[in-house]
């Protein structure tokens, strides 16, 4: 259980240094919630991958 929690950890970590990065202008354009989603979910809302596209790429 404790790597579960570790791994929880490093990967909100992540998003967080990939949230800091974004210009500031995307940032400004993101709401609270869809900031919550960006950091915590693994399914984005279509208005969320729409804002931040330029940054995205489809896996296929």
């Amino acid at each position: 259980m404790k790597d579960k929690k570790n791994k929880t950890g490093k990967k909100n970590d992540e998003r967080m240094e990939a949230f800091k990065s974004l210009p500031p202008a995307i940032k400004n354009a993101i709401t609270p919630e869809e900031q919550e989603i960006f950091l915590k979910s693994d399914v984005w809302p279509e208005s969320l991958c729409e804002k931040l596209s330029e940054f995205l790429f489809k896996m296929k």
